[in-house]
């Protein structure tokens, strides 16, 4: 088994039945045969997602001396070894035209911003196998009316299916975390399009949890709506009671009465 080690901030698993089983998780839709792998480390992962000969394997990792490890040891990743910034790339030139999956043991303090990168290639990318802190696999997967359910749960239920795996203790990591793990598939659905100005969808989610205390009637306020446009019961609501659907008939509300 390739030894992992910690490198900016990142907790690597040690443990290879779970990798296996973090690898196993793919289902990959028919149309999906390019997989890239996010901050591979020393190859944990990497080294069962290269056994499968039904997809094409890439790795991005932005640390240099992790990019010279997987050179030394993985020669079938060839030039396939992206040695940048993941949230900085476009998919669409790396892969162009190509439908993708993503997989990882994504870093606690940039799985968020992982998951907004998704949604901005939701059109390309179908599936996301992920390990992260519990707490926000939990999030992800939590329906309305929870005090965790919040603006990722929203827009990614709104393109995915989301599924909570399975949890992963602190020991098999070097070194532990200090939190539970756990590890998430999102597969997307068939929405290709809201049935609403997708954008605005986006603005009207996150400005009602910015202050998910508050009535969706003044938590919107910012967006200008007259009185008498916020006479419905939903805006007796709070964000955290809406669904996707109800979202979506709330930001054509705005559309149609926002200053």
């Amino acid at each position: 088994m390739v030894r992992p080690k910690k490198h900016l901030g990142q907790h690597f698993l040690a443990d290879p039945n779970i990798a296996r089983n973090i690898v196993a998780a793919l289902r990959l839709p028919d149309e999906v045969k390019q997989v890239l792998e996010i901050g591979p480390g020393m190859g944990v992962l990497t080294q069962y997602l290269l056994e499968n000969p039904a997809y094409t394997t890439s790795v991005v990792e932005i640390d240099t001396e992790s990019v010279a490890y997987l050179r030394q040891h993985f020669p079938a990743l060839e030039n396939r070894i992206f040695a940048t910034d993941f949230l900085k790339q476009n998919l669409g030139e790396l892969f162009p035209g190509q439908p993708l999956a993503i997989i990882g043991n994504f870093p606690y303090n940039i799985s968020s911003q992982i998951f907004f990168s998704v949604l901005n290639n939701r059109q390309q990318v179908r599936e996301v196998v992920g390990m992260i802190q519990k707490e926000v696999a939990e999030r992800l997967a939590e329906p309305p009316g929870s005090k965790t359910y919040g603006i990722l749960s929203v827009l990614l239920q709104a393109y995915y299916q989301i599924e909570y795996l399975f949890t992963v203790p602190p020991h098999v990591f070097n070194p532990p975390p200090k939190v539970e793990s756990a590890v998430v598939r999102l597969t997307r659905n068939d929405t290709e399009r809201l049935d609403c100005d997708e954008k605005l969808f986006f603005q009207v989610v996150k400005q009602a949890f910015q202050t998910r205390r508050k009535t969706l009637r003044n938590a919107l306020k910012p967006f200008g709506m007259p009185a008498e446009a916020t006479t419905d019961p939903i805006f007796e609501k709070r964000a955290e009671q809406l669904g996707v659907a109800e979202f979506v008939g709330l930001t054509n509300r705005v559309a149609q009465n926002r200053a």
